[in-house]
């Protein structure tokens, strides 16, 4: 017997997550419409199993400052990005995954005008990140989305990974700064901004970049 449960009589409490597995691309489809888009949960899908999560509230903080910092230091080197948020990103029948925040950056210029993401269309981000995700179907995910960096932090720890030869690698190096010490720098601004406000540490980091 099939016991069939409906979205909206689960309660997921913070910080908690529930996967489903064998579940075809037009339910996870279904899924996210019965979901809607003013939620607070955020989903990763691959070739049949989805993950759905819900962050806790500790968990928002870090990302948006971590946008926060991307911003101030592409606005510094005068380069052109775009902030997609937490867009939902689809291969269809295969991968859909939500990022906390991506960004268009090398490929800013062709998503101008872009209302609706469709990766038939647009390429994929230059960058996701994602805070204390640690899934291993969030990853394929976006392997399968072909995003070329992806950024995740945990526990005060950024670890960078780069997509080479059609799967992630750990790298100490970002493709999207190559000349910074990521790795080093976001954990420190990102605690600044907790212990002394993320306006003041941005003007820190504006200094410090010159």
């Amino acid at each position: 017997m099939t016991i069939t449960i409906p979205l909206d009589a689960i309660e997921l409490t913070p910080g908690s997550m529930i996967t489903i597995h064998n579940l075809s691309w037009q339910e996870f489809e279904q899924i996210l419409i019965e979901l809607g888009e003013q939620r607070r949960t955020r989903i990763a899908y691959y070739q049949g199993t989805l993950e759905i999560m819900s962050p806790l509230a500790l968990h928002e903080r870090p990302h948006r400052i971590i946008a926060d910092i991307v911003k101030t230091i592409l606005d510094g080197q005068g380069r052109d990005w775009d902030d997609f948020g937490s867009t939902t990103l689809k291969q269809p029948r295969i991968a859909g995954v939500e990022p906390d925040t991506c960004f268009y950056i090398q490929n800013a210029s062709r998503v101008r005008g872009c209302i609706n993401m469709d990766l038939q269309v647009y390429p994929p981000p230059d960058l996701a990140i994602e805070s204390d995700v640690t899934s291993k179907t969030t990853l394929d995910a976006y392997k399968a989305l072909q995003v070329p960096e992806v950024w995740i932090y945990r526990n005060h720890k950024l670890t960078i990974y780069i997509l080479q030869n059609g799967d992630y690698v750990e790298s100490s190096v970002s493709l999207v700064f190559p000349d910074l010490p990521i790795t080093e720098m976001i954990p420190q601004w990102v605690q600044k901004a907790i212990d002394e406000g993320t306006s003041r540490m941005l003007r820190e980091l504006k200094i410090e970049l010159g």
